[in-house]
Order: C-alpha cells, then structure tokens, then sequence
C-alpha cells in the first residue's frame, strides 16, 4: 500500500494552506486541525473499505518448456472474495531477466458458481536457452476513494525450461524439404543419377538406354533397367563453435542458438534421409562429442545436449579443436561447421584447420550474415557518422567475402545466411549435396 497521487496532491493543498493561514488568521488552527482529522479519517476508512474488498485468490498457469524465439504466455486467474477485479489493475511479473515479459492483458469473466473472476495473461519471450523461474506476481489497484494505492505481492515459485527451437521438425517443415531424398512419388527425379542400387523396372519409352540391365534383361527375356538412387549412410558431424563470438546477439537472439537450431533441423534431415548423424562443440577447448548414430536415434540426444551448451565467454582455439575433430574421426564425413570471425587477419588460423579437414572430408562452413549491415552500406541520410559507418560496413562485408572465397578455393561448401533464412538454407544446401554425391 502507498498514498496516490490524488492524496499527495491533497495534503500538499491542505500543507500550503496550514502555512498561509497559520500566518494570517492564528485562532483558526482547531479549523486546520479539523480538516487534517477529516483527511486521516477519510484516508482509514478508505483503507479498511479497500482492505476488505481487496482479499483474493490467485491461480498460475505456466507451461514447463518452450522454446527459444518463441513466446510463452504466462496466466494467472484472479478470485477476489468480494467484489470484483477492477478493471485498471496493473500487473508486474517478477522473473529472470532471460524472460522479457511483454504487455499484461487483464479480462474479467463470470465462474460457473457465479462468481467474478478476471484472466490475467502475460506474454514471456524466450531469449535465451536454460532454466529460468518466475518468483512473484505483484498487483496494483486504486482503493474506493482513489486515495491509495493497493499492491499485493503474490509468489508464484514456478519454472520454465527454455529448448532449442524444433518447431520445423514438429510442423513437417524439414520433412517437406527432404522429400526429394525419401522413398516416394518425388524420389522419381533422383533416380537413375546415384551409385546406390534402388530396384529394377520394366523399360518403358523415353528411359535412358545406358540404364538397361542387359544380363537381367537377357535372364527374364524382357529389357529391365537399374534404377539408382543416391547413397546412405554417410555420416555427419554437426560441429558447433561455443565460443564468445557465438554469443553475440543477432536479431533478438545468439548466433549459438540460431546455429543450435539449424544443427537440431539437420539432424532431424539427415535421419529422413537415412545417414548417420554426430555432435560435437568447443570454444578455447574441445566440449562435448557425440559418435555418429542414425538420425532419429541420434535427435534426442542432441536436443539434450544441446539444451545444455552453456554461453562461453573464451575466445574459439579452432586449431585445438578442428585438430581434436580430426583426430576422432575415422572415415570421410560431411562436417558442418557453425562458427563465425570477426576479420580476415583473425580467420587466417581457422582456414589453415579447415583446409586440413577438407583433404579427408567434405566441410560446409556455415556463417550468420548480420542483415543490419546491408542497411549501414546504403544510409538513407547522408551525415558523417552515417558515412563512417557505411564505410565500415562495407570493409566488414569485403573482408567476409574474402573469408568466404579463400574456403571456396579450398573445396568447403559455404552458407553465409541471414538468421531467419538458416534452417532452410542448410536443408536446401544438404538436398543438394546427397542428389550430386558430393560427399
């Protein structure tokens, strides 16, 4: 409870007054002292009325999980036991700082008992990953006579477990892309371009003559042809800089996160496709590795580990651990490597690495494209801090391109993508690389 502004600007009236009159008119102080009775008189009793209208239940509704980027509505039912809620009630939620909390929105309803009650819902955008609680709900209404102002402090002691972003898997998004690699009607257009044997057909007008299975055809007295397909079974290591650049903010959320998706989605593809997916993380060091197993074994896992990866602070040592990768593997894989950096001079000793793994393996190095810079580049005021900062845009997105040329000279594959476009950028990136063999 705190006085409202109504009453502060009535005993800064009633104040004023005291002082004028005290000098002026001295025997009218049982007046002033009448009037100040009456304001404590009127401030109590609106206290007592407020006091016992104010009494309430409060229920909470939280759900237990949800996933980065996205929201998560938080939802309290308010039950006074007389009365009801007014409808100026303001709500604040105390809770990490990882959960910023959007506009409240109060609306009163009628309980099948026939009691008020009002909805409160709050709106918790997910920024980052971890586990993050909800402590108090703190309500402020104005009393009856506006003098004061209530505030109820209810503790809610509620959790949140804040995931890696699956929501393509769970839509069929990745399914939609991969069908091309599935077995069904657009598996047609792989055919016969693969090194994997799929079945024998009939030949039909319009095939390929080079396809004809002669010896089959000879045994069974009919032309057949060998139908391809592209080979499975490859394995695929996920590799994930942890480092302090992947922890820089981009579009709302970190480059860990936005990489830690796309890897969870790739996973997921790559069991669709029928190849064996692996894990593995580091930053000044190597962290967490993970053997190749078959995609949709290997998902969970990797959502788990991947709910863990903390937010590191240290700067990345791709020497130490590209050359421990290197060292764990035993047949030539598709690496898909999530990192980032920050100049041409600072990526020298991450080239040097990579060009080591790209002898053995095929390597898709994979970058986040801040999209801000493209605004920088093209000011649409022309000043001198916009002009500085054009021109420093325009150096950063020269020396990226120059990064990303010297990897392509050395035969990695790269995806420099903007953060909304990742996920189905490395999807549509990795149809292509089983549909050509590349791997």
């Amino acid at each position: 409870m705190r006085p409202s502004r109504y009453l502060i600007a009535l005993v800064l009236i009633l104040a004023a007054v005291t002082v004028f009159v005290s000098v002026w008119w001295r025997d009218m102080g049982y007046l002033l002292l009448g009037l100040w009775v009456a304001l404590a008189a009127l401030t109590a009793g609106d206290l007592v009325m407020s006091a016992l209208s104010g009494r309430m239940t409060v229920e909470f509704d939280l759900p237990p999980q949800g996933f980065v980027g996205h929201t998560a509505t938080f939802m309290a039912t308010i039950r006074p036991r007389k009365g009801a809620v007014p409808d100026d009630t303001e709500i604040r939620l105390d809770c990490a700082p990882q959960l910023v909390v959007g506009e409240s929105r109060l609306a009163s309803a009628l309980s099948v008992s026939g009691e008020k009650s009002a909805g409160a819902s709050l709106d918790l955008h997910l920024t980052r990953r971890g586990r993050y609680a909800v402590h108090d709900l703190w309500l402020k209404w104005p009393s009856r006579l506006k003098l004061l102002e209530m505030i109820a402090r209810m503790p809610v002691g509620k959790e949140i477990a804040v995931l890696p972003d699956i929501s393509p898997v769970l839509s069929g998004a990745i399914r939609t892309q991969i069908l091309p690699l599935e077995a069904g009607q657009k598996d047609l257009r792989l055919r016969g371009e693969g090194s994997e044997f799929h079945q024998l057909r009939e030949f039909v007008s319009g095939m390929d003559p080079r396809s004809i299975d002669w010896k089959r055809s000879a045994r069974m007295r009919n032309l057949v042809v060998r139908e391809m397909r592209a080979e499975r079974n490859h394995q695929i290591i996920l590799c994930i800089d942890s480092g302090r650049l992947m922890a820089e903010q981009l579009g709302g959320f970190t480059k860990l996160d936005r990489a830690i998706n796309a890897a969870l989605a790739m996973c997921w593809a790559g069991g669709l496709a029928g190849d064996l997916v692996g894990f593995y993380s580091f930053d000044s060091r190597p962290r967490l590795f993970v053997p190749a197993l078959p995609g949709r074994a290997a998902f969970p896992r990797l959502q788990t580990m991947c709910a863990e990866l903390r937010y590191e602070t240290q700067e990345s040592n791709h020497t130490l651990g590209l050359t421990h990768l290197s060292g764990r593997l035993k047949r030539r894989s598709l690496i898909v490597i999530f990192s980032d950096f920050v100049d041409s001079i600072t990526a020298e000793l991450m080239i040097e690495n990579i060009q080591v793994l790209a002898r053995h393996h095929f390597i898709v190095y994979v970058a986040l494209r801040d999209p801000m810079l493209a605004k920088l580049v093209e000011p649409e005021e022309v000043t001198l801090d916009a002009i500085a900062r054009s021109v420093a845009a325009r150096q950063i997105l020269q020396e990226r391109r120059t990064v990303m040329e010297k990897l392509a000279r050395l035969g990695v594959l790269c995806l420099d993508s903007t953060p909304e476009a990742l996920t189905s950028d490395l999807i549509a990136r990795y149809v292509e690389i089983k549909s050509r063999e590349m791997i």
